[in-house]
C-alpha cells in the first residue's frame, strides 16, 4: 500500500515534491494555510530549503519521515514547506532572523512563527535526539508549542526583540556625492590581502568559487597593469580546473570545497556558478590567449548543454549531491573500477597518475578525480610524446564518461528560475563570442524565446516555469538579469525586438520596484506583504538585483541616451559604492559594475557583414559597448541613439566607430585600427 500524499503532492517544485509523501500535513506557503493558523491560533512552523541541500535530506529522513515527529508536528502547529528558489524573499526575510538570532544562517531554515508571520524562534538542521549541541527536534516541537500555549507574554517579548532588531538590519546605503577610479582600489588590495597564494581562492575552507570577485580583479588589472592581481586570477582558475572541484569526466563545476586545496567538493551542481564560471573562464581566456581557459569555458558550456538543459529549451537549476542515498556516488571511482574499464594496463597508470587515483582513495575509499601532474611530467614518466598522452587521457575520459551514464544520476531540479536563465544565457552568448560555436548561441536565442512564449505577458515576468506551469511574480534579479541577457543577445544578434523587450521591462521594473531612497526593492509593490519589504542588497553565490539593475541602466542609457537611465544607476552606485569599497565579498558584482561607469562605457559599432569584425569579441575590453551589425541591420535601428549618424562605407568591407562621452571616431576600416582607438580610449 503506497503512503498517503499531503498537499505538496500538488506542486511543481521538485524540492516540495521531495516532501510529498512526507507524514508531516505539510502545506505550501499559501493563503489557507496563513488563513488557517489564525483561526485556530496555532504558531507556524516554517521549513526553507531547496532539493539538492544535503542536510535538508538529512533532516527529511530523520524527522519528517517519522510518524512519531510528525504526529507531534500536525497537532501543535499549521507546517509550512518552502522552497527558497521560488520564494527568495520568503528566504531573505527569515535568513536574516536567523543570522540576527544566531550568528549563521543556512539550509535547512527552521522557523517558528506567530500566526502573523512574527518569528520567536529559528535555527537550521535538528537532529531527531539531542546531539551536535543542538536540541532533539521533537523535544524542541514540543516545548515551543507548551510555551506558546501557556506563556504567550514570553513569546510576544521574543518576538519583539527579534523584530526590533530585523529594523535594525534594514539596508541603509551611504550615500557619497562623487565617485571616482580610486574607490576601486580599497577593495582591490583588500581581496589580494585575503587570497590564499598556496592554493588560490580566499580564505581557507570552505572555498566558494567567487566568480564575481575574480572578475573585478581582472577588471583592476586592464586598469592598472600591476600584474600581480591578474597572476592571482589565473592561478586560481589553475587550481580550480585541476581540482576535485571541477568534474573532469563530465565537465562544470560543484558547488564549493569544502577544503582549502579545491579537492573534496560538496557535490551538488548550480545552474548560475556554472554561467557565471563560463564567463570568467572565457574572460581570462580574452586576457591570456591560453587554450586551457577556453576548454575549460567550453566543456562547463557543454555540461549545461547536455545535463541541464529542459525539453522546452530552458535551463534547469540543480543537481542533487547525493544519488541512491549517497554524496558524490555519481563522481567517484575506486582503482579496480578505473582499471577495469580503460582494460590497457599500461593506459590505467596513466590515468591513474595524471587524476591522482590510488588503493586507498581520497574520499571514503574511493577516488576523486583531480589533476595531480602535468602533462610534460606524465610523458617524460612514461616516455612518451605530450600527443601520444593526451590522446590516451581523452581515451579513458570517455570510457569512464560512458560508464558514469550508466549510474543512477544525482536527481535534477528541473525548475526554470528565471534569474539563473538568464545568467546562463549571458554566459552562451559569452561563449560563443569567444569560441564562435554557433550552438551556444542558437541556445542562448532558444532560451529568451522560451521565456518570452511561457514566462512572460506584456511587460511582466514570472520568476518560475515547470511543467507547463509559469508562476510567482519575477523578483528584481529576474527583471535586471534577464534585461542584461536580452542586451547580450542584440550585441551579437542586433533586432530591434531584443532592444525593446529590454526597455519595456526596464521601464516595468523603475515604476514597480524603485524606492525614493535611492535604490529598488527586492519585490515589487504588487508582490505579496511579508513583515518586511526586503532590498537583497548583496552579490553573494548570485549578482543582487541592484548590481544588476545598475549595469542594465548604464547599459540601456548609451543606446537610448534617456537620462533618466543614467541617473537612476548613478543613484545605485552612489548608494552602494562605500559598501562595496569596504566589503568587496559581499559586491562583487557591484565593484564590477562601478568599473564600467567610472571607465566610461566606450561605444564600438562595427557594421559588417563579414566575420572579420567578431575578432573583437575576443578582445578582453569590458568597459566597451561593442555591436557587430550588418548594413541591413543597421538601416533598420536608425532611430536608436546609439547608432545615429553611423553609416556603412562602401567598399571599404568593415565600417567602424569608436565613441565616448559623446565624441566618435572617424570610420575605421580594420580590426586593428579599432583595437588601437579603444586603446586609446580606454
Amino acid at each position: 500500500m503506497g503512503k498517503r500524499l499531503n498537499r505538496l503532492a500538488n506542486e511543481t517544485s521538485p524540492y516540495l515534491l521531495q516532501h510529498a509523501d512526507n507524514p508531516v500535513d505539510w502545506y505550501p506557503w499559501c493563503e489557507e494555510a496563513l488563513r488557517r493558523a489564525r483561526e485556530e491560533d496555532k504558531p507556524i512552523f516554517l521549513s526553507i530549503g531547496y532539493s539538492a541541500c544535503h542536510w535538508c535530506h538529512v533532516m527529511e529522513h530523520e524527522c519528517f519521515e517519522d510518524e512519531e515527529v510528525a504526529k507531534i508536528m500536525n497537532e501543535h502547529y499549521i507546517n509550512i514547506k518552502v522552497d527558497r528558489e521560488e520564494r527568495p524573499d520568503i528566504d531573505d526575510t527569515y535568513q536574516r532572523v536567523c543570522q540576527l538570532v544566531t550568528g549563521t544562517g543556512g539550509w535547512p531554515l527552521s522557523v517558528f512563527l506567530t500566526p502573523d508571520l512574527k518569528p520567536f524562534y529559528v535555527g537550521t538542521y535538528f537532529p531527531k535526539e539531542d546531539r551536535y549541541g543542538l536540541p532533539g527536534f521533537p523535544r524542541l516541537l514540543k516545548y515551543l508549542a507548551e510555551l506558546y500555549r501557556s506563556d504567550r507574554a514570553k513569546i510576544n517579548r521574543q518576538v519583539e526583540m527579534i523584530m526590533n532588531g530585523l529594523s535594525m538590519l534594514e539596508f541603509k546605503p551611504k550615500v557619497i556625492e562623487s565617485m571616482d577610479l580610486t574607490l576601486l582600489d580599497e577593495p582591490a588590495i583588500h581581496l589580494l590581502d585575503d587570497a590564499d597564494m598556496i592554493n588560490g581562492g580566499f580564505g581557507s575552507a570552505p572555498k566558494f568559487p567567487n566568480a564575481m570577485n575574480l572578475m573585478f580583479l581582472l577588471r583592476y588589472y586592464r586598469m592598472k597593469g600591476i600584474s600581480r592581481f591578474l597572476n592571482f586570477v589565473l592561478f586560481t582558475l589553475n587550481k580550480m580546473a585541476d581540482g576535485g572541484i571541477h568534474d573532469h569526466i563530465g565537465g562544470g563545476f560543484h558547488r564549493y570545497a569544502v577544503d582549502a586545496r579545491w579537492m573534496v567538493p560538496h557535490f551538488e551542481k548550480m545552474l548560475y556558478d556554472n554561467a557565471l564560471l563560463a564567463v570568467l573562464y572565457a574572460e581570462a581566456y580574452q586576457i591570456s590567449r591560453d587554450g586551457r581557459y577556453m576548454e575549460v569555458m567550453k566543456d562547463t558550456l557543454d555540461y549545461i548543454l547536455r545535463d541541464m538543459l529542459s525539453s522546452e529549451h530552458g535551463f534547469c537549476s540543480s543537481q542533487d549531491a547525493d544519488s541512491e542515498g549517497e554524496e558524490g556516488k555519481y563522481y567517484t571511482w575506486s582503482m579496480d573500477e578505473v582499471r577495469r574499464l580503460i582494460g590497457d594496463r599500461e593506459h590505467a597508470e596513466i590515468f591513474s597518475a595524471y587524476y591522482g587515483i590510488s588503493e586507498q582513495g581520497n574520499f571514503e575509499g574511493k577516488n576523486i578525480l583531480h589533476i595531480s601532474m602535468s602533462i610534460d611530467a606524465l610523458a617524460s614518466r612514461f616516455n612518451k610524446s605530450r600527443d601520444e598522452v593526451k590522446a590516451i587521457l581523452e581515451r579513458c575520459r570517455r570510457l569512464l564518461f560512458d560508464a558514469r551514464a550508466s549510474r543512477v544520476k544525482p536527481a535534477r531540479d528541473d525548475k526554470i528560475i528565471l534569474a539563473w536563465n538568464a545568467l546562463a544565457i549571458s554566459a552562451m552568448v559569452k561563449g560563443y563570442k569567444v569560441s564562435g560555436d554557433e550552438r551556444y548561441l542558437d541556445t542562448a536565442l532558444n532560451a529568451v524565446g522560451m521565456i518570452e512564449d511561457k514566462m512572460a505577458k506584456g511587460s511582466r515576468l514570472k520568476r518560475i516555469y515547470k511543467d507547463g506551469v509559469a508562476k510567482i511574480d519575477a523578483y528584481l534579479d529576474d527583471y535586471s538579469s534577464y534585461i542584461n541577457a536580452l542586451l547580450d543577445i542584440f550585441e551579437v544578434n542586433p533586432k530591434s525586438i531584443y532592444l525593446e523587450r529590454a526597455i519595456a521591462y526596464m521601464e516595468y521594473m523603475l515604476q514597480h520596484f524603485w524606492d525614493s531612497s535611492n535604490d529598488l526593492y527586492y519585490t515589487s509593490d504588487e508582490h505579496e506583504r511579508l513583515i518586511v519589504r526586503s532590498k537583497n542588497p548583496y552579490d553573494l553565490s548570485t549578482p543582487s538585483g541592484n548590481s544588476m539593475a545598475a549595469l542594465a541602466l548604464i547599459r540601456l542609457y548609451h543606446y537610448t541616451h534617456k537620462q533618466e537611465y543614467i541617473s537612476k544607476a548613478e543613484s545605485i552606485l552612489k548608494a552602494y559604492a562605500l559598501y562595496a569599497a569596504e566589503n568587496p565579498f559581499a559586491y562583487g558584482n557591484m565593484l564590477n559594475v562601478l568599473y564600467l561607469y567610472l571607465k566610461k562605457p566606450i561605444e564600438v559599432t562595427v557594421i559588417s557583414d563579414a566575420r572579420d569584425g567578431r575578432e573583437l569579441w575576443k578582445e578582453f575590453m569590458p568597459e566597451c559597448i561593442i555591436v557587430t551589425i550588418s548594413k541591413d541591420n543597421l538601416d533598420r535601428l536608425e532611430g536608436i541613439p546609439f547608432f545615429s549618424g553611423k553609416v556603412s562605407i562602401e567598399g571599404k568591407g568593415l565600417t567602424a566607430y569608436v565613441c565616448k562621452e559623446f565624441r566618435c571616431s572617424l570610420p575605421l576600416h580594420s580590426v586593428e585600427e579599432v583595437k588601437k582607438h579603444i586603446l586609446e580610449e580606454a
